[in-house]
Order: structure tokens, then C-alpha cells, then sequence
């Protein structure tokens, strides 16, 4: 099979491209290489993917349309993963218009690639931000969702009604998945846990929001691109399954890929400190704005199309990324 990847330099991207070349796949990745974090993390990913045969890739940004079709023509996948975005809720405050190039325009640009091809499937990241101000809990893919607090998450929402309507006009299956809160090794820098371990270690102060009285369900990398792979062979029909979220008009589905386990920061600050072997230097504040005090996924779709639901408890996950950051780091 062959698939094409965005965002193959990032941190999911590139556990995904890594899973499809164990399996034998021919990966094809995508990345704009931004500089939102350190680009040498990025490229030291893409460099273990090019020791793998089997990958190729192409570095140009998604809102180039002419590099992105020439990469899809080129490679003429099966399927077509899309990752690649400009995340973090934060961000969105200060350049907006980054989400929209990236989110928007460039989720465009993937899409109408994969209409000119005719791929089998076409599956595209979301996010648990888009249920927004929802408080029943945990999130089910068929509550309504249309209070996104953030500028970040309001784009990721564009992006399930844009594949919505393709999918309806052009018979395309798509899936959109919403990850929850996803941590491990190879983690992005603006991410908690990656910033909570680095400042612990240099004895720095860690920003604690909403004065620690906030809840994530927790997914681990490995756990989340497990499920990925598996939604690539649950493409969307006709037949819907038991609560499902699959269209009545389109070959269109929503799936949540979570831990289905609502954590407490303050408890996952406290695993960091006994992996780490001391304590942080907590500076509690004030919930930012755009954020949300709590996430908590039903996965039961998940394990509905896939016979698999994520299981790695966020200590034994908190270990692995603290051992992988002492030792890329040399700390």
C-alpha cells in the first residue's frame, strides 16, 4: 500500500510513518518544516525515516499548492494521511492567521488532492478542543460541538465540515479523528510534558494553569498512531455501527482516539517529579484564555470499527518520555 503522510517531521507524523514502514508500506511524507519549534528536532526525525526503505519526502508547505499536487502525483498513494497543521491552542492567540494558511487553506489544498485522485480513504486530525464549552462528558462524537473556545480549535472544526461536504460531493471516504491530549517521546517542545520535564530538570519555575485544577485525558503517541492504522482499513460505507457518527448523506465519519481516562495535572505533575527524582517549582496562575479545564474521551467507536482502544497508563508513558528526553538530551 502506499500512503501519503503530512506533517511526517512532526511529532505524530512521524510515529505513524515509522508504524506503515514496519508494516511494509511505501510512506511518502509531507512537512513545511516551520519554525513554531526547533527544526532540528523535525529534521532529526525525518533524517530516522530516511534510513528506513521504503520513505521519501517532500519539504514544502501546504499552502503550496503546486509542491503539494507534484508530491501526491508523484507518489499516487492509496490512502492520504493529513497531520500536518499549525497547532497549540496558545499560539492561535498571537498569530491567527498561521491557522488559517496551514488549517484551512492548506487542508483545502489535501483535499482537493485527494479528490483528483480518487484515494480509497482519506483520513485528517481534528482535535478534542472542538467540543469546546461542552460539559457532559466523556465526549461522545455525536454531541454537538459548535463552541470552540479557540481560534485553533474553531479551524479544526472548519476542517470536519469541509471533509464533510467532499465527502458528500465527490463520493470520497473520509474519516476525521479527534486526538486527546497526546504525549510520548519525540514530543513537540510546547507541549506540557516536554516543558515540565525540561524545566524541572534545570531547576526552573513550571506555569501550573488554573492553579492545577484542570483535567486530560492522556493518549500515548503509540496508543494513538495504533489507532490511526486501524481506521485506515475502517473506511466509511454505508452500514453504520452501534452510536455511530457516520453520515446519513456522505461516506463521512468522526472517531474519537483517546485513553478514555480523565487525569489530574496535579497528578500528572507528581509522575514527572518521581520519574525525574524531584520536585517542581510550581507557579500556579489563572486559566489562559481559549483553553479548557477538562477533556475525557469515549472511545467505544474506536473500538467499535477497530476491536482496539488505547491502554498505556499516563506513569508508564510519563517514564518512557522522561527517559528518551535524558537521553536525547543528555541530561
Amino acid at each position: 500500500m502506499k500512503v501519503f503522510v503530512t506533517g511526517t517531521a512532526g511529532f505524530i507524523g512521524y510515529h505513524l510513518a515509522e508504524l506503515l514502514l514496519a508494516e511494509g508500506m511505501q510512506v511518502h511524507g509531507f512537512d513545511g518544516m516551520t519554525d513554531y519549534y526547533d527544526v532540528t528536532l523535525k529534521q532529526r526525525r525525518h533524517a530516522m525515516l530516511h534510513q528506513t526503505p521504503g520513505f521519501s519526502a517532500t519539504e514544502a508547505l501546504l499552502e503550496d499548492d503546486a509542491a503539494l499536487s507534484a508530491a501526491v502525483d508523484a507518489c499516487e498513494p492509496d490512502v492520504i494521511v493529513h497531520l500536518a497543521a499549525q497547532a497549540g491552542v496558545r499560539y492561535s492567540l498571537e498569530n491567527p492567521r498561521a491557522y488559517i494558511d496551514a488549517n484551512v487553506i492548506g487542508t483545502f489544498n489535501v483535499m482537493e488532492a485527494a479528490r483528483r485522485h480518487h484515494v480509497a480513504h482519506l483520513l485528517m486530525a481534528s482535535t478534542s478542543s472542538v467540543y469546546g464549552a461542552n460539559a457532559d462528558m466523556p465526549y461522545a462524537e455525536t454531541q454537538k460541538a459548535d463552541t470552540q473556545m479557540s481560534f485553533y480549535a474553531a479551524t479544526k472544526k472548519a476542517n470536519e465540515a469541509m471533509g464533510h461536504t467532499y465527502a458528500h460531493l465527490h463520493g470520497l471516504p473520509v474519516t476525521m479523528f479527534r486526538f486527546f491530549t497526546v504525549y510520548g517521546p519525540w514530543g513537540r517542545p510546547d507541549m506540557a510534558l516536554f516543558k515540565f520535564t525540561d524545566a524541572i530538570l534545570r531547576d526552573r519555575p513550571i506555569d501550573v494553569y488554573n492553579h492545577g485544577d484542570m483535567y486530560r485525558d492522556f493518549t500515548y503517541v503509540s496508543d494513538l498512531v495504533r489507532g490511526i492504522r486501524l481506521l485506515m482499513d475502517a473506511v466509511p460505507g454505508d452500514t453504520p455501527v452501534e452510536d455511530d457518527s457516520l453520515s446519513p448523506v456522505a461516506p463521512f465519519r468522526v472517531v474519537n482516539i483517546g485513553n478514555s481516562e480523565k487525569v489530574r495535572l496535579l497528578d500528572f505533575i507528581d509522575a514527572i517529579e518521581a520519574e525525574i527524582g524531584r520536585p517542581a517549582i510550581r507557579n500556579y496562575m489563572e486559566i489562559q484564555p481559549g483553553d479548557v479545564p477538562a477533556t475525557w474521551a469515549d472511545a467505544a467507536l474506536l473500538r467499535r470499527l477497530t476491536g482496539y482502544c488505547p491502554k498505556t497508563p499516563f506513569r508508564e508513558g510519563v517514564a518512557n518520555f522522561v527517559a528518551w528526553f535524558r537521553d536525547y538530551y543528555g541530561k
